[in-house]
């Protein structure tokens, strides 16, 4: 009887120590997720339109910047990197201006 009680107490704090690990991995709501496909698919949507966004306005920052700079580059005339920098910001603005 000893034995058993001891072994239904160690299968009981296991029991309890595998519900609080499947609670913090947030396991239900996981598979939750997957039986609603119309709420799993909305989310990836808005998920990648938010990376979409990022991409496009962290790229637009950069090569803003990129262009800056060369200009600043082309305003020291730099003897040779000078004008092969002046003529890339006279294409990009043009392009810019289109």
């Amino acid at each position: 009887m000893a034995g058993d009680d001891a072994a239904k107490k160690d299968l009981n704090s296991k029991v309890e120590e595998l519900a609080y690990y499947l609670e913090r991995m947030r396991l239900a709501e996981y598979i939750a997720l997957f039986n609603r496909p119309w709420r799993l698919m909305w989310l990836n949507f808005l998920a990648g339109l938010a990376r979409g966004v990022g991409i496009a306005i962290g790229g637009t920052i950069l090569a803003a910047l990129v262009i800056f700079l060369l200009s600043q580059l082309a305003i020291l005339n730099l003897p040779v990197i000078g004008d092969f920098i002046a003529e890339l910001v006279k294409i990009v603005q043009g392009q810019l201006a289109r």
